[in-house]
């Protein structure tokens, strides 16, 4: 099976947002200030499934042809979304997993009516073998961020935050595989984008250093979410010129206990990376838009 080496394009962007417009949310939008210093924050966290993934998902399964079932691969985030897309489309889907793939996630998945299949320790080892049972079964596979219809899907969030606040003047996204930061190139009419990784997982930064994918170790407390070994290739494409910035684990569980004290936004690891990178003074531009995402955590009693 190999994948399109075709590039999305801002219109096929907006191909996308008319795609999924009746089935995934239009994400608000929050105008704040922290210690003196203005931001926009992009509220995703509040898409159905909790994340941006959605997006990418819709867009994937609508821009085709209908296929009979679905397959894909994923830490959680993008399982739930393609399980959760799958489920509005009436079409029967599998979703391979990690082993380590985090409770609040599987759970979410299986209830989705989706089959869940752990395998391996790592998303790579889970997407050979979701990959192995698409060819056998000629199911249509869902790639997490390597593939064009993912990326314009991804790239609708970007475009909503353009619409509903033009005088934003950078977007900042975490970074996984790179769907929805190269999304966020086409979505974001011109305005620069900084891609922000944990230390400890940093495809794209050591891709545009060695100006091509090349695989990466995986240990962060957010690795359930940006976990990818290698940045895709067709992401890869799009983000040659973007500002690569990474944070530490520390820097991420700060900002994501200042999320929850200033605002009172409850977010996983993932979802608080651009805001640690915003603390780190990593971020230019005089109102960045940090794009929130990520909520699939669970919350315990006290």
């Amino acid at each position: 099976m190999t994948t399109s080496t075709i590039l999305p394009t801002p219109a096929d962007v907006g191909r996308a947002a008319s795609r999924i417009a009746p089935y995934a949310r239009h994400t608000p939008v929050l105008r704040a200030t922290v210690d003196g210093r203005p931001l926009v924050l992009k509220l995703e966290q509040l898409q159905r499934t909790g994340a941006f993934k959605l997006r990418g998902a819709l867009n994937a399964l609508l821009g085709d042809a209908r296929p009979a079932r679905v397959v894909t691969a994923s830490g959680g985030n993008h399982g739930l979304a393609v399980a959760t897309a799958s489920a509005l489309l009436d079409l029967p889907a599998t979703v391979y997993v990690p082993e380590s793939v985090p409770p609040a996630k599987a759970r979410r998945i299986e209830a989705t009516g989706a089959a869940l299949i752990r395998h391996g320790a790592t998303y790579a080892a889970a997407a050979a073998a979701a990959m192995e049972y698409a060819d056998s079964s000629g199911a249509r596979y869902v790639p997490a961020y390597n593939d064009p219809l993912v990326v314009a899907g991804q790239g609708t969030c970007a475009a909503e935050v353009v619409a509903d606040c033009p005088d934003v003047d950078a977007l900042v996204v975490a970074v996984g595989g790179g769907g929805l930061a190269a999304g966020t190139v086409l979505g974001a009419a011109g305005r620069p984008v900084v891609a922000v990784e944990p230390e400890g997982c940093r495809a794209l930064h050591e891709a545009l250093a060695a100006g091509r994918p090349v695989d990466t170790r995986v240990d962060s407390v957010a690795s359930s979410a940006l976990g990818a070994t290698r940045v895709g290739e067709v992401p890869f494409e799009l983000l040659r010129s973007v500002r690569s910035v990474l944070v530490s684990d520390e820097q991420i569980l700060a900002a994501r206990d200042l999320l929850w004290e200033e605002f009172r936004l409850a977010v996983e690891p993932a979802g608080a990376v651009p805001f640690a990178a915003w603390l780190a003074g990593a971020v230019p531009g005089e109102l960045p838009c940090l794009i929130v995402c990520g909520a699939n955590t669970d919350w315990q009693p006290v």
